[in-house]
């Protein structure tokens, strides 16, 4: 046991190429030779609640959006208007949830860094449900600031992933 101590002097290497080269079995390992991954699994685990809380969120919006029209006078450009933007939602939540799992599994920083970007226009579009929306009902602002809160966070640790992807 080497002197100084920490994980190499125990003989515990940190990145696994360094364990292959500390083998003298040539100085890089091969490409199926597992390296040290950077992908966050707390951002993909994110990924998948805010593609389960999207898909949820979206039928109850839709579900809202026909009792307002029956139960008060919704303006029928206002409707068409709404159901517009919350389609475009929709398009938009789908590839940014591919673009955002593709890019951190295969630690890309450009189709995460399109994800952020596309983040930032789904969290606008939350604000127009969670503010703007022609009737905002108390289920409509709860729902709402759950996406958001969601997306904020979603951003904070794909900005980690990216930095962490660009070293």
């Amino acid at each position: 046991m080497a002197v100084g101590g920490g994980r190499e002097a125990v003989g515990i290497a940190v990145d696994p190429a360094a364990r292959w080269r500390s083998r003298g079995q040539g100085e890089a390992p091969p490409r199926w030779y597992p390296t040290a991954a950077l992908s966050s699994v707390p951002l993909q685990m994110l990924f998948h609640l805010s593609g389960i809380y999207y898909a949820l969120y979206f039928l109850a919006t839709l579900l809202m959006i026909v009792y307002k029209s029956w139960v008060f006078s919704y303006p029928h450009l206002h409707l068409g208007l709404d159901l517009m933007l919350l389609s475009l939602m929709g398009v938009l939540e789908a590839a940014r949830l591919y673009l955002g799992m593709k890019g951190n599994l295969t630690e890309a920083k450009v189709p995460l860094a399109a994800s952020l970007a596309l983040t930032a226009g789904s969290g606008l579009l939350s604000v127009y449900f969670l503010l703007w929306q022609t009737l905002v009902l108390w289920a409509d602002w709860v729902l709402s600031t759950t996406l958001l809160a969601l997306h904020s966070l979603e951003a904070a640790l794909q900005v980690v992933a990216i930095a962490a992807f660009v070293k």
